[in-house]
C-alpha cells in the first residue's frame, strides 16, 4: 500500500457531488486513411495492452476507520476494461457543439471510488467522420505535468505504434480488503513520520517567513520597484463567485504557439503572462458587455508546480499563486506590463517558500471535518457572502511540441478539462501541443451558460495583441495612444478569427445561437465616436477592415 499524501488527500475531501474533482482532456482523433476496423474495440484493445505503463490506472483507495486519516492506493487485481473504457455515439448531425455538450455532461459525473479513479470515452458520430476521446482522471492521483507523464504511456510518436513489454505476472492475494487493524496501524505510522518532517521543515520555513520583508528580486537582480505598493487581500466579487450546481458547460478554442510567443517575445514578458492576458481581455469585454466590470481589478489563481526536473511521479506537486489580471486597465498592452509585474512578484514570494514546501502533511481526524466543511461551504451559501481571494482559476501546462497517435489515429487536438469550484465556477486551462495552444474551457452552467462567447472574447484579444506587436516598438514604452486606441477597438464586438485560426478550432468550436446585446447609453455611444476621431488612422483602419459579430447578453444565451 502507498498512503496519498497530504495534498492529494485534499482533492478528496474537497469533493462534493455539486464540485467533482477530476481533471480531463478531449482529443479529437482522424482516423487511418481508409480505416474500416471497429475504433472502439481496437483502441479498448490498445488501452488493455498499456494499462500497467501508469500506475494510475491500476490502483485504487482503501478508507482508513471512521476516516480518521488519508486512505492509501492499493493494487487493483480485478480491473474491469469495460467499466473505464466506454462508447458514446452522437446523435445526427454529430455537430461540434454536441460534442462539447456530452463533454460537459461526462465530466459532471462523479467517479467510482471503490474503483480505479479514471474513465476513456471514445465518442463517434460526428459529421467530420473523426471520433474524439474524452479522458478523466481524478486529481487525488496526478496533477497538470504528471498527467503529462499519464499521456506517455497512452499516446505514441508513431502511427505503428511502439511494443509494449507485457505486465510481469503478480501473485494475487486472498484478501479483497484490508484489515481494520492493519490500516489502522498504518496510518499512525505515516502521521507520525509526517509530523516528524514538519518538526524538521520548522527552522527553514521561519527563515522564510522572514525574508518576506526583503525586497522581491526580478530575473536581471533587481528589485521590483514596480511590484504592487499594498496587497489586496481579497479580489473584487463578481457573478463569478458563487455556489456552483454539478451542471458543467464546456468550450475550447485553439491559439498558434507561435503567435503567442512573438507576442511575449516582443513585449518582453513570458508566455504564461500573454495568457493570462488574453484572457483577462477577454474577460474585461465579457463583463463590460452587460455592465457587470468590477472597478478594481479581477484576480487570478494560478497553479504553480513545484516538482522538480525529471521528476515524474504520479502524484500532486504544485501551490497556488495569486495574479492580478489587470481588468482595471484599459490600455491592453499597459494591462500586459501590469500582469507581469503581478505575476513576477507572486512568483519571487513563491520561490522563497519553495524548498520548504510541503505537499505532504498531517490530516489526522481531519479527513471527515474537512468534507463537512467543503459541503457546507457550498450548500450554506457562505461562499455566496464571503469576499472572494481569486475570480477564476487559469492554467498553463506544458505538453508535447510534437505529433501524436492513439491506437493508431491522429491526435489533431488537446484540450483540457479541469475543475470548476465552488467561489470560482470558471476554469480556463491552457494545454499546448504541437504548435498550438488549445484552451479548454469549463464552468458550472448555470453560472455561465454562454461559455462560447467568451472564448470568441479571447480570440479577438489574442487579435488584437499580435496586431499590436506591427505597430508598437518593442520596448512598448511609449504603448499609450496606440494601445489605448486599440482597447477602444475591442470595446466592440469580436471580429471573427482569422482563417488560419478558423481552420484550427473547427474540430471543437461551434458558435451557440446569439440573441442581441443591450445597447449601449447614449453616453457611452458618445464617448465611443468620440474616442474613434482620435484614434491613429492604423487603428481606424484595421477597426473597418473588421466585420463584427454579434454580441449576446449573458444571461439571455441558450443554455445546454
Amino acid at each position: 500500500m502507498k498512503h496519498l499524501s497530504g495534498l492529494d488527500s485534499t482533492f478528496l475531501h474537497l469533493e462534493t457531488p455539486e464540485m467533482p474533482m477530476h481533471v480531463g482532456s478531449l482529443n479529437v482523433l482522424d482516423l487511418p486513411e481508409g480505416y474500416k476496423g471497429d475504433f472502439f474495440e481496437d483502441a479498448k484493445a490498445n488501452m488493455l495492452a498499456r494499462i500497467h505503463l501508469a500506475d494510475v490506472f491500476t490502483r485504487k483507495l482503501a478508507l482508513m476507520p471512521f476516516d480518521l486519516s488519508n486512505p492509501v492506493w492499493v493494487e487493483e487485481d480485478d480491473l474491469d476494461i469495460d467499466h473505464h473504457f466506454r462508447h458514446v455515439t452522437l446523435p445526427s448531425p454529430g455537430s461540434n457543439r454536441q460534442l462539447q455538450q456530452v463533454v460537459a455532461r461526462l465530466h459532471s459525473a462523479l467517479l467510482d471510488r471503490s474503483r480505479p479513479l479514471w474513465e476513456f470515452y471514445i465518442i463517434d458520430g460526428l459529421k467530420s467522420g473523426q471520433v474524439a476521446l474524452y479522458t478523466k482522471v481524478h486529481h487525488a492521483g496526478i496533477d497538470g505535468q504528471a498527467g503529462v507523464e499519464v499521456g506517455k504511456a497512452i499516446f505514441d510518436t508513431a502511427p505503428t505504434g511502439r511494443v509494449i513489454k507485457p505486465p510481469r505476472v503478480k501473485s494475487r492475494g486472498n484478501k479483497y480488503q484490508l484489515g481494520m487493524a492493519e490500516l489502522a496501524s498504518a496510518a499512525m505510522r505515516n502521521t507520525v513520520q509526517q509530523y516528524i518532517k514538519l518538526y524538521k521543515m520548522a527552522p527553514a520555513l521561519a527563515k522564510a517567513v522572514a525574508g518576506l520583508a526583503k525586497p522581491v528580486e526580478s530575473a536581471e537582480g533587481k528589485d521590483a520597484k514596480s511590484a504592487p505598493k499594498k496587497f489586496n487581500l481579497f479580489a473584487p466579487r463578481t457573478v463569478l463567485n458563487v455556489a456552483i450546481t454539478n451542471q458543467r458547460t464546456f468550450a475550447g478554442r485553439t491559439i498558434p504557439l507561435s503567435e503567442t510567443k512573438e507576442i511575449g517575445k516582443h513585449f518582453g514578458v513570458s508566455l504564461n503572462d500573454v495568457v493570462m492576458a488574453t484572457v483577462s481581455g477577454a474577460l474585461r469585454n465579457f463583463f463590460k458587455e452587460t455592465n457587470e466590470l468590477p472597478d478594481k481589478s479581477l484576480v487570478a489563481g494560478v497553479p504553480v508546480s513545484t516538482r522538480e526536473a525529471g521528476d515524474d511521479t504520479q502524484n500532486n506537486q504544485a501551490s497556488m499563486i495569486l495574479v492580478s489580471l489587470a481588468t482595471d486597465i484599459v490600455d491592453p498592452i499597459e494591462r500586459l506590463r501590469a500582469i507581469n509585474v503581478s505575476s513576477t512578484a507572486s512568483k519571487g514570494v513563491m520561490n522563497r517558500f519553495k524548498s520548504v514546501m510541503i505537499d505532504d502533511f498531517p490530516m489526522f481526524a481531519a479527513p471527515w471535518l474537512m468534507s463537512g466543511m467543503a459541503s457546507m461551504y457550498g450548500r450554506s451559501g457562505l461562499v455566496n457572502v464571503l469576499p472572494p481571494m481569486a475570480n477564476v482559476a487559469i492554467s498553463n501546462v506544458a505538453g508535447a511540441p510534437f505529433p501524436m497517435y492513439f491506437a493508431g489515429a491522429y491526435v489533431t487536438c488537446y484540450y483540457p478539462v479541469s475543475i470548476a469550484s465552488h467561489g470560482m465556477a470558471l476554469n480556463i486551462t491552457v494545454q499546448s501541443y504541437n504548435g498550438r495552444m488549445d484552451y479548454g474551457l469549463i464552468a458550472c452552467r448555470r453560472v455561465l451558460p454562454d461559455l462560447t462567447d467568451l472564448g470568441d472574447y479571447m480570440l479577438a484579444e489574442h487579435r488584437l495583441l499580435l496586431e499590436l506587436t506591427k505597430t508598437l516598438p518593442g520596448d512598448a514604452t511609449s504603448a499609450g495612444a496606440a494601445g489605448k486606441a486599440a482597447a477602444r477597438k475591442t470595446a466592440a464586438p469580436p471580429p471573427p478569427a482569422p482563417e488560419a485560426t478558423k481552420k484550427e478550432v473547427a474540430v471543437i468550436d461551434a458558435p451557440a445561437k446569439k440573441t442581441p446585446a443591450r445597447k449601449a447609453p447614449a453616453k457611452e455611444k458618445a464617448a465611443a465616436v468620440a474616442a474613434s476621431k482620435k484614434a491613429p488612422a492604423s487603428a481606424k483602419a484595421a477597426a473597418s477592415s473588421k466585420a463584427p459579430v454579434k454580441k449576446s447578453a449573458r444571461k439571455t444565451a441558450a443554455a445546454e
